[in-house]
C-alpha cells in the first residue's frame, strides 16, 4: 500500500515530457490535498498556502483535475470522492501533523512534526531522514522511534522521557505514538520549510 500511494503521488509531481522540470514537488501536492480536504478552496488561495506562483498552481490544479482528485467550480477547488479517498489514505500513513514549541530538544525558532505510522523498522541511523528534511528546506531535524515503550534517537538518547523529560512530556501530548512509530520533527526559520522538511523527512520512510 506504501508504495502505491508514494508512486501515485511522485508520479503527480513530476516532470511530464520534454521541457522545464516542475517547480513544485510531492510536498506540494500532499499540502493541496491537506487543504482541500477541510473545504474548497480559489486559486489564487492555493497558490498563497502552497507559497507558488501562478504557473506553478496552474499545473498543479491541471495535474490534480486530470487524475480525477478534484474538480473546480466558482467556489474553487474541491476533492472529489476519489481525492478524499487518497487523502485519507494519506493521513493513514501520517495521522498528526503539528507545530511543536520549542524545547530542549527542539530549538529552532519554528519546529514541525509529522507521526508517521508503524515504519520505525525503516529507520536505521535517521541520517537518510535527516538529509532529506534539510533538503526539504528544514535546518535540522530529530528522527525519533517508539520501541520498547520509549521515545529514542538513534545515537543521542535510548529513552528521551529519562534523558529530556519536558522534551518527551510534550511530544506524547501531542503526538501519542504507538509502538514502532516514527515522528519526525523538523525546525526552519519559517513554519513553512520547518513543514515541508519534516514532510520530505517522513516521506523518504514510504519505501519499501
Amino acid at each position: 500500500m506504501f508504495s502505491q500511494l508514494k508512486s501515485f503521488i511522485e508520479n503527480l509531481a513530476s516532470p511530464k515530457g520534454p521541457g522545464p522540470s516542475t517547480t513544485f514537488s510531492m510536498f506540494h501536492i500532499f499540502a493541496a490535498l491537506e487543504l482541500l480536504a477541510t473545504r474548497p478552496v480559489g486559486r489564487n488561495k492555493l497558490a498563497e498556502k502552497l507559497n507558488v506562483g501562478d504557473g506553478a498552481i496552474r499545473t498543479i490544479i491541471s495535474r490534480l483535475k486530470d487524475a480525477g482528485l478534484i474538480v473546480t467550480s466558482r467556489e474553487g477547488c474541491k476533492l472529489t470522492e476519489k481525492g478524499l479517498s487518497v487523502w485519507k489514505a494519506l493521513e493513514e500513513v501520517f495521522p498528526v501533523r503539528v507545530e511543536i514549541e520549542r524545547t530542549p530538544l527542539t530549538t529552532s525558532e519554528y519546529n514541525y512534526a509529522f507521526l508517521v505510522k508503524d515504519r520505525g523498522h525503516k529507520v536505521k541511523s535517521g541520517i537518510e531522514q535527516r538529509d532529506a528534511a534539510i533538503m526539504g528546506g528544514a535546518k535540522r531535524a530529530l528522527v525519533i522511534v517508539c520501541k520498547n515503550g520509549h521515545l529514542a534517537i538513534e545515537s543521542v538518547s535510548d529513552n528521551i522521557a529519562k534523558d529530556f523529560p519536558d522534551a518527551a512530556r510534550k511530544i506524547l501530548q501531542m503526538l501519542k505514538p504507538e509502538s514502532n512509530d516514527v515522528i519526525i520533527i523538523a525546525g526552519a526559520e519559517n513554519p513553512f520549510k520547518a513543514k515541508r522538511g519534516a514532510f520530505a523527512a517522513s516521506w523518504v520512510l514510504l519505501s519499501d
